[in-house]
C-alpha cells in the first residue's frame, strides 16, 4: 500500500469527525442499544402468529436466520471500522455501487424505520387493550407518537438513556420469564405445571407439526424480528469511541440471539403446548396466564410494551439521522442537513414522525390489519438494507486484497464468504415472500416505492448532473 493511499483515508477522518453530532452515546448505552435490537415486537407480539403456523420447529427458524444475521453484522462491522459514519449503510452503498445506490439505500432504510414505527405503535396500542379495552388504538398510538417525538428532539443522550433503560427492562424481563420457565419445567410448581415438559416440542404432530414448507414460510415474519439489530451502523457517527464499542456490540450478538430468542421460545414452547398460542397474542404474556402467578401476565405486557416503545423510539432517531445523510449529498431536501441547538436532526426527526403518523391513520382505519400490512413492507425493505451491506462489504473485501483500501481493524471471520451465504439466504426469503399471496403485496408497495425514487432521482440528475457521478475516489482505484 503507498503512503498516498493512506493519507487518502486519513483525510476522510476529519471530515467524518466533524458531522456536527455529540458524540453522546457512551458505551454502556450502545451496549444496550445493540442488545435491545435482538429483541422486539417481532418476537413478543409476532412469534404467536409464527408459533401458530410452524409449531416448534419456529425455534430452528430463528436458530437458523440468526447465523445469518451474524454474517451480515460481521460484515457491517467490519466496514464500520474501515470508516465509522452516520447513515453507514447510504455511504457504503454509494461508495462501492455508485451514488443512485446510496440515494436508494438512504431513502429505503429511512422507509423501513417509518413502517417499523407505524408496527410497534400498533403493537403497544394493542398491549394498552389489556389494561384499557375501550381505549381506540388510534389514541393510543398518537399519544405515544408525540412523547418519542419530543424525547428525540430534546438531544442524542436523552435517547440513548431511554433506550438504555427501556432494553434494561426487555433484557431482565427475559431473563426473568426464562428463569421462571425452567423453574416450572424442574420443579413442577404453577398450574401449568402438570403438563410442562421438554416433550411439548414434538408431542402434538412433531418438531414440525405443518411440515417443513410451513415452517419456512415463517421466515419473513423471523426475519422481521431481527430487524435493528443493524442499528448499531446508524449510531457510529455519535458513539464516544466506535473502535472499542462497536466491536464488543456486534460480538455479543449470538449468545444474545441465543438468550433471547431460541432460549426464550425454547423454554415457553415446553412450559406450554404450542397448540395454545394464536395469532394477535404475545406467547410470553399467554404463557405467563398460563402459568397462573399473581399479576404475571401483566407485568409481561407492561415488559411487551416497552419493547415496542423502545422500537419506535429507536425509529425516530434512525430516520432522522438517515434523512441528514440523504441531505448532505444532496438526495435531499438541504434543510434536513441543518442541526438544532441540541445537535439533533430536528427537522427530519419531525418529518419522519409525520409520516409515522400514517400508522396512527392505519389504526384508525383498519385497526385489525394494520399491523400484518406493516410488517410485510418493513421486512421487504430490511432485506434490501442487508442485501446491500453485504454486496457492500464484498466489494470492500476484493479493494482490501487488490491493496487498495486500508484493512479493517474488525475483519469478518472467512472473509467474504459469509457475505455470499448470507446473500443466498435472503434471495431466497425474497422467494418465499413471492410465493406467500397475504405478503407478496409488500414486493407491490417496494417496486411502487422504486418507481418514486427513480423519479426522484431523474429529477436531481436533472438539477444537479454531477450527482450521478459523484463517486469514491478510493473505489475507483478498484477498478
Amino acid at each position: 500500500m503507498t503512503s498516498a493511499q493512506v493519507d487518502t483515508g486519513s483525510e476522510k477522518a476529519p471530515k467524518e469527525s466533524e458531522e456536527g453530532y455529540e458524540r453522546g452515546l457512551g458505551s454502556r448505552q450502545v451496549q444496550m442499544i445493540a442488545i435491545g435490537g435482538a429483541i422486539g415486537v417481532g418476537l413478543f407480539l409476532n412469534a404467536g402468529a409464527n408459533i401458530a403456523k410452524a409449531g416448534p420447529s419456529l425455534i430452528l427458524m430463528y436458530a437458523v436466520a440468526g447465523v445469518i444475521i451474524f454474517f451480515i453484522m460481521r460484515a457491517l462491522g467490519e466496514l464500520l471500522l474501515y470508516r465509522p459514519v452516520s447513515g453507514s449503510f447510504a455511504e457504503y452503498s454509494r461508495e462501492f455501487l455508485g451514488p443512485f445506490f446510496g440515494y436508494f439505500t438512504g431513502w429505503t432504510y429511512w422507509l423501513l424505520w417509518v413502517v417499523t414505527g407505524m408496527a410497534e405503535l400498533t403493537a403497544a396500542a394493542i398491549y394498552i387493550h389489556y389494561w384499557f379495552p375501550d381505549i381506540p388504538q388510534w389514541v393510543t398510538a398518537l399519544v405515544f407518537l408525540v412523547v418519542l417525538f419530543v424525547a428525540n428532539l430534546i438531544s442524542v443522550k436523552l435517547f440513548g438513556e431511554i433506550e438504555f433503560w427501556f432494553s434494561m427492562i426487555k433484557v431482565t424481563a427475559l431473563i426473568g420469564m426464562i428463569v421462571i420457565g425452567l423453574g416450572v419445567l424442574t420443579f413442577g410448581f404453577s398450574n401449568a405445571g402438570d403438563t410442562a415438559a421438554v416433550s411439548n416440542l414434538w408431542a402434538f404432530d412433531g418438531f414440525f407439526p405443518k411440515g417443513i414448507g410451513s415452517s419456512l414460510m415463517t421466515l419473513q415474519g423471523v426475519m422481521f424480528a431481527y430487524l435493528a439489530v443493524e442499528l448499531v451502523g446508524v449510531t457510529a457517527g455519535e458513539s464516544e469511541n466506535p473502535e472499542k464499542t462497536l466491536p464488543k456490540a456486534i460480538n455479543t450478538l449470538p449468545w444474545r440471539i441465543g438468550l433471547f430468542y431460541v432460549g426464550a421460545l425454547t423454554v415457553i414452547l415446553c412450559v406450554v403446548k404450542w397448540t395454545e398460542f394464536a395469532p394477535g397474542v404475545s406467547p410470553f404474556v399467554k404463557a405467563f396466564a398460563m402459568i397462573g402467578i399473581p399479576a404475571g401476565a401483566g407485568i409481561v405486557n407492561f415488559v411487551v410494551l416497552t419493547a415496542a416503545l423502545s422500537s419506535c423510539n429507536s425509529g425516530m432517531y434512525s430516520t432522522g439521522r438517515m434523512l441528514r445523510t440523504l441531505a448532505d449529498s444532496g438526495e435531499a431536501p438541504k434543510a434536513f442537513n441543518k442541526l438544532s441547538a441540541t445537535r439533533t436532526p430536528a427537522l427530519a426527526i419531525t418529518v419522519s414522525m409525520l409520516f409515522m403518523g400514517i400508522g396512527v391513520v392505519l389504526n384508525y382505519i383498519v385497526p385489525e390489519k394494520a399491523f400484518g400490512y406493516v410488517v410485510s413492507v418493513a421486512t421487504a425493505a430490511g432485506i434490501w438494507t442487508w442485501l446491500m451491506i453485504l454486496i457492500s462489504h464484498v466489494l470492500y473485501r476484493r479493494a482490501v486484497e487488490a491493496g487498495r483500501l486500508p484493512a479493517s481493524s474488525f475483519p469478518a471471520p472467512g472473509g467474504a464468504k459469509g457475505s455470499y451465504v448470507a446473500i443466498a439466504f435472503l434471495l431466497f426469503v425474497t422467494c418465499l415472500i413471492a410465493y406467500d399471496a397475504d405478503s407478496r403485496v409488500c414486493l407491490y408497495v417496494m417496486a411502487g416505492w422504486a418507481a418514486v425514487l427513480g423519479i426522484g432521482w431523474a429529477v436531481l440528475k436533472s438539477r444537479n448532473p454531477e450527482i450521478a457521478e459523484r463517486r469514491e475516489p478510493e473505489f475507483e482505484k478498484v477498478g
